[in-house]
């Protein structure tokens, strides 16, 4: 069994583009900037938003952090939205979720200019995704793709089962996999809740996507031998063992399918630092298009 070690590939991928920015330094050339919304104080968001600046300071871009109230009205919140938008100095941004329930977040996504959208939600960059242009690829499943190709795990003519059908990892990643292009050409089979026989669809899956928001849902009973596993969910389960009194757990049963794998990624410490690293990578790309 090989660990998929998303914490060594992320700091990879971040000594890449640092070494980039190196070079536009040196060029004269702007450096990307990338800003984060983030409303109110939701404290994992909080968490994420704080890494997120970190990243940036580590690979030599600039950061702009704007922490707006939890009871901001909606039209406040799209202003900030428009100023980030014309800001010419800002090549790229985000607006952390979730956001407050008073607040329609399909509204501000779409709010948010596609040529700055690194989180790669907007409906414009989502239909470029499905029809294979040259867009921005949401965080999650571009790091999955990333994951996948430097360990050099091949998905061509593989059945691919992905569980959950969410628009931020679900959908896209059924839609990458099966497309033409190098971590591709798979057949993929995507599950949800309604769907019949589950085990026997995923004991036919050379490579499992599993992010349907279930600790521990997926079972060593449910594979096949020498499967790839990709686990995207992260939980807090109650552990009084640990110093904080929790633990992190993923969607997958992750001692016993381990057993059965050739390849999985651990959680923490697998998707989660490579969905980071790919925000820093789409924010470069915001920047050289603007350059």
């Amino acid at each position: 069994m090989t660990l998929l070690d998303g914490k060594k590939t992320a700091a990879d991928i971040k000594e890449e583009i640092a070494l980039e920015v190196r070079e536009l330094k040196n060029n004269d050339q702007k450096v990307p900037h990338l800003a984060a919304i983030i409303v109110g104080n939701n404290g994992a968001s909080v968490t994420y938003v704080n890494a997120k600046v970190k990243a940036c300071e580590r690979v030599g871009f600039e950061s702009t952090l704007i922490r707006l109230e939890e009871n901001i009205s909606e039209d406040d919140l799209l202003n900030e939205i428009e100023i980030l938008n014309i800001d010419k100095d800002i090549d790229g941004f985000i607006v952390q979720l979730p956001l407050p329930k008073h607040i329609d977040e399909q509204k501000i996504l779409m709010a948010v200019n596609p040529e700055k959208d690194v989180d790669g939600f907007h409906p414009t960059n989502v239909g470029k995704m499905a029809l294979n242009l040259p867009t921005f690829i949401s965080a999650t499943p571009f790091g999955i793709l990333e994951l996948l190709d430097r360990y050099n795990i091949e998905t061509s003519g593989k059945h691919v089962v992905v569980l959950g059908r969410s628009h931020i990892v679900g959908s896209p990643m059924s839609i990458l996999l099966s497309q033409k292009r190098k971590v591709g050409n798979a057949t993929v089979t995507m599950c949800h809740s309604r769907t019949k026989n589950l085990t026997q669809i995923t004991q036919q899956a050379d490579i499992i996507i599993a992010a349907i928001g279930i600790p521990e849902f997926l079972k060593a009973t449910m594979i096949k031998d020498n499967v790839t596993i990709i686990d995207v969910g992260i939980t807090r389960m109650a552990d009084p063992s640990k110093k904080n009194g929790f633990r992190l757990v993923g969607d997958v049963a992750f001692d016993e399918v381990a057993k059965k794998a050739d390849y999985i990624t651990p959680v923490p410490g697998g998707v989660g630092p490579m969905t980071i690293a790919m925000l820093l990578k789409n924010t470069l790309l915001a920047c050289k298009r603007r350059n």
